[in-house]
């Protein structure tokens, strides 16, 4: 009787899943073989290496990551295992702008023409300015400074207003550790902030050559611009900063924490851009 009353749950359980009652007690029993054990450990590694890029990593990265730790695999073999456990990268439908080929004024010069290949640091550096919303504080500005050599944002600023200041202090930012500026091509957009005398006054102070992009065209600074569309997809469009106070906080963790250190590119052959900079300097 007792038998019977205890064993009445699990018959009721099988019966709602259309299932034999001795499928339930195999399970119950059921000793997982080596291939399972495997099947299991790998798709650990792929979860445990997906959450720690925050979901930010496709199937590419994980694979490569899972085979610099030793773990050897492909990029299909790391996809199914995505499509099982139901994981997938942040995407977010590429914005693809109109090309203007509108010349720039003839006082201000495309130095840089799209040529974004540099032999060492503090050759070339790009800047601009995006947007980021907070509930309290309404748009806030960053202006950030990448160089070209290892794609690391070596400066930033970020404000409430967009201004000639903000502008100036990202580049102010980013040649602080830099001793010798003469000669660097920095490149930007048409923007009222930098064709401000306050910096240009900067520029010209430091011996900084500016290069322009053309109007209405934004691959002529596509590698800033590719940085801010990855802070958007990564960091910005996942969460809703209340004020100005977070919203600098988590500024500040992606771009030193993750993006400098931790995220590898693929065009710096996997590696991050601390890495790529630590390289040089052994090198050099």
């Amino acid at each position: 009787m007792n038998n019977n009353y205890n064993d009445y749950p699990i018959t009721m359980l099988c019966k709602v899943l259309n299932l034999p009652r001795s499928t339930y007690y195999e399970a119950l029993v059921h000793e997982p073989s080596n291939k399972e054990k495997e099947y299991k450990s790998f798709s650990d590694h792929v979860m445990s290496t997906y959450y720690d890029s925050k979901g930010r990593y496709g199937a590419p990265k994980i694979c490569f990551l899972l085979n610099k730790a030793g773990v050897k695999c492909s990029v299909k073999r790391v996809q199914r295992h995505m499509k099982k456990i139901g994981i997938k990268s942040i995407t977010v439908k590429k914005y693809r702008p109109q090309k203007n080929a509108a010349p720039v004024p003839d006082d201000k010069i495309n130095i840089l023409n799209q040529d974004f290949k540099a032999s060492a640091p503090n050759q070339k550096l790009v800047t601009d300015i995006t947007y980021i919303h907070t509930l309290k504080d309404g748009w806030t500005y960053l202006a950030s400074v990448i160089d070209l050599y290892h794609h690391k944002v070596i400066g930033y600023s970020y404000s409430k207003s967009m201004t000639a200041e903000m502008a100036t202090q990202a580049v102010r930012n980013a040649v602080l550790n830099i001793d010798k500026t003469e000669g660097i091509i920095l490149h930007s957009d048409l923007g009222a902030q930098y064709t401000s005398i306050q910096f240009e006054d900067f520029l010209v102070e430091q011996k900084i050559l500016h290069s322009f992009s053309r109007k209405g065209n934004p691959y002529d600074n596509a590698c800033i611009e590719s940085f801010h569309a990855a802070l958007k997809k990564e960091e910005v469009y996942t969460k809703i900063y209340y004020d100005f106070e977070e919203a600098k906080y988590a500024l500040f963790e992606y771009i030193e924490s993750w993006y400098n250190r931790k995220r590898i590119h693929e065009s710096l052959n996997y590696m991050t851009p601390q890495e790529k900079e630590d390289e040089f300097n052994r090198v050099a």
